[in-house]
């Protein structure tokens, strides 16, 4: 498999690229029209400083070469394109040679990441769907058409659709983090291609077909699979893949044709005679460099080092994710355990909005000193949330009756265990790991949650030890 990905991302402009009519989801339709926007005679394009400014942040937090670009006239006729040609960039993007690095340290090559406006919006009515094939009629929103958008066309590097799947939420962290987009793929903020074929090993590339707008995640892994084995089925019985653009169906799971698909000269680019070339100076670019904000790869770095989990540990990355590294951060600069904040935050994020960062330090501190296990440290913690933070974690502890459990005590919770489940005890001691679950479940039922799981896990092995 063969993978190449295309993301069309709208920017967060306040209006168009090349018109004042805003740019605004899902507002009334054919409200925020020009015309230039409709392409009217004699209506001339003026240039958005700021949705080049937004491009520019995003090449460079790509790794890309921020270079002189020029605008073209991509020329073909769809009903939501109303001059009939789409105003892109062609030969000389604004940004080049780029790179991304997933959380496994998999790096996929960014050729391109150029600027562009987005088309309309058709809704085709009837029919099965969706699609225009079999429709009653058809609608035109033209709101989109104008939008700012940047296609960021990675290099065919990618192998699997789990690396595909990694790409895009990666790159979709990215531009929320530099500001360019809110990359809401449910509404159409952020959309991939994936360019898919498959060869013989030591082959060269096969014929690609084009999966277009495909609108989550899921199905970016989902449509991809699906078309490789399409693929594969077709070559294993001797017959050609078609080079063509196809479309993903969520329903039935399958991508079905579309039409043949286009090279870019079928396209009869040319250069825009009503726009100038765009040529940012060294310095200009430094100016848009210094304002990036530290981004998720790096974050996770941070706390991976501060808490000393692996960097793309789910943990990790759910954390960054959320936005929620600084409140583990804050956390552990006030003497908090960061790996217990990681777990606690992970497992209930509402505690990073509603309960004070010294408190969540020192309830952690006291489940590591062994004062709470991790169950009661669990349920103190909800009690926190519940009273918005306002109450010392050490008094709810108090109140719950919560203390540590003597080492005799524990032992003999320890040895009734090992006396209520010899056959568990038995495929322990054997090396079963499953086992050992069985064991600790029962000293903990018997404790009523006192138990720490830790030192019942420490006693068992010492058992076993002792006897071997």
């Amino acid at each position: 498999m063969v993978v190449g990905l295309e993301v069309h991302v709208e920017l967060a402009t306040a209006t168009k690229l090349f018109s004042a009519s805003p740019n605004s989801f899902g507002d009334e339709p054919n409200t925020h029209i020009d015309p230039v926007t409709l392409g009217l005679p004699g209506a001339l394009p003026v240039l958005n400083r700021q949705a080049v400014e937004l491009a520019m942040r995003l090449g460079l937090a790509l790794n890309c070469r921020v270079q002189r670009s020029t605008f073209a006239r991509k020329n073909y006729f769809y009903p939501d394109m109303p001059k009939a040609y789409q105003i892109s960039q062609y030969d000389e993007p604004i940004n080049v040679d780029g790179w991304l690095d997933l959380p496994d340290g998999f790096r996929v090559g960014i050729e391109r990441a150029h600027l562009e406006e987005d088309t309309g919006k058709s809704t085709h009515v009837g029919g099965a769907g969706g699609r225009i094939h079999g429709s009653d009629y058809s609608l035109i929103d033209f709101n989109r058409a104008g939008v700012p958008l940047v296609e960021i066309v990675s290099r065919p590097d990618i192998r699997h659709p789990e690396q595909a799947k990694a790409y895009v939420s990666e790159l979709r962290a990215i531009l929320v983090a530099v500001g360019a987009s809110d990359a809401k793929m449910e509404e159409g903020s952020m959309r991939v291609d994936a360019n898919v074929s498959v060869r013989r090993p030591g082959d060269d590339f096969g014929t690609r077909c084009e999966i277009k707008n495909v609108n989550s995640v899921r199905s970016v892994g989902r449509a991809i699979e699906y078309e490789a084995k399409r693929q594969i089925l077709l070559m294993e019985h001797g017959e050609r893949v078609v080079q063509q653009t196809r479309h993903w169906d969520e329903n039935d799971g399958k991508t079905h044709t579309l039409r043949s698909k286009e090279d870019a000269d079928d396209y009869r680019y040319f250069i825009e005679p009503d726009l100038v070339v765009v040529d940012p100076d060294p310095a200009w670019i430094e100016r848009v460099r210094a304002t990036l904000p530290v981004l998720p790869a790096q974050r996770r770095e941070s706390l991976s080092a501060l808490s000393g989990m692996a960097a793309n540990s789910e943990a990790v990355m759910v954390i960054v994710d959320r936005g929620q590294d600084a409140f583990v951060g804050e956390v552990a600069r006030l003497g908090g355990d960061a790996a217990i904040a990681v777990k606690y935050v992970k497992e209930s994020p509402e505690a990073a909005h509603v309960v004070a960062a010294q408190r969540v330090a020192d309830l952690t501190t006291m489940e590591a000193g062994g004062d709470l296990t991790a169950t009661q440290a669990k349920t103190v913690l909800a009690e926190l949330i519940v009273r918005d933070g306002k109450v010392d974690p050490a008094d709810i502890a108090g109140e719950l009756g919560f203390e540590a459990m003597a080492s005799d005590d524990l032992a003999s919770f320890v040895d009734a265990a090992v006396a209520e489940l010899p056959d568990a005890w038995a495929k322990f001691c054997a090396g079963e790991g499953k086992a050992m679950g069985a064991l600790v479940g029962a000293v903990m039922k018997a404790s009523k949650g006192q138990a720490d799981g830790k030192a019942v896990t420490a006693l068992l092995n010492d058992r076993k030890a002792a006897i071997s």
